[in-house]
Formats: C-alpha cells, sequence, structure tokens
C-alpha cells in the first residue's frame, strides 16, 4: 500500500487545488492572498468591471506579479545572460580553429 501526502489549498471553506508537496500549496496560497488584496484595490476603484472581470484581472496580476513589480518599476528586470551552451560551443570551435592552424 502506498502512502501520499496531499496538500490542499481551501479557501471559504472549498477545496480549490490540490498539491503534491507543500511549497507550490503555499506558493498558490500566496498568489490567491494577493489577488485578494488586488480585487480590493480594483474594486475601490473609478472603474466600471463586473465582479467576474475583476477578480479575473486579479489573478492574472497576481500570477504575473514580477512583470507587474518590473512595470511599476519597484523591481528591475533580470539581465539577461548568454546561454552557457553557445559559449561553450564558441569555444570548442575556437579551439578547433586552432588545432588545425597548428598542425
Amino acid at each position: 500500500m502506498a502512502v501520499e501526502s496531499r496538500f490542499v489549498v481551501i479557501r471559504n471553506g472549498v477545496e480549490v487545488e490540490t498539491f503534491m508537496d507543500k511549497k507550490a500549496a503555499d506558493e498558490f496560497d500566496k498568489m490567491l492572498d494577493m489577488a485578494d488584496s488586488l480585487t480590493t484595490v480594483l474594486s475601490s476603484s473609478s472603474i466600471e468591471l463586473t465582479e467576474s472581470l475583476t477578480e479575473e484581472l486579479s489573478i492574472f496580476l497576481a500570477k504575473h506579479k514580477e512583470d507587474v513589480l518590473i512595470a511599476l518599476q519597484a523591481k528591475k528586470p533580470k539581465a539577461e545572460k548568454k546561454p552557457v551552451k553557445k559559449v561553450v560551443a564558441q569555444l570548442v570551435e575556437a579551439k578547433d580553429e586552432l588545432l588545425n592552424q597548428a598542425s
């Protein structure tokens, strides 16, 4: 018999999502907390949004919080790095050329 641990995110007495690891469940719960806070902010604005649209928008913004923080200039974008495989391939190619020239 196998034993499985499951982590269930419950909101207002309703099971929302089930996860196999605690970290994923905690991240999802945190995202829902952010969405709740964003729903409050959006609901207090003068923009007329339906309840479902407000909820959808709040969840979208919470899921994309890194992009939102960058757009608000509260966080700097990550610097793009050259892929390691590409650099290694260029070094191997240069080494091969040098060996061919030496012989």
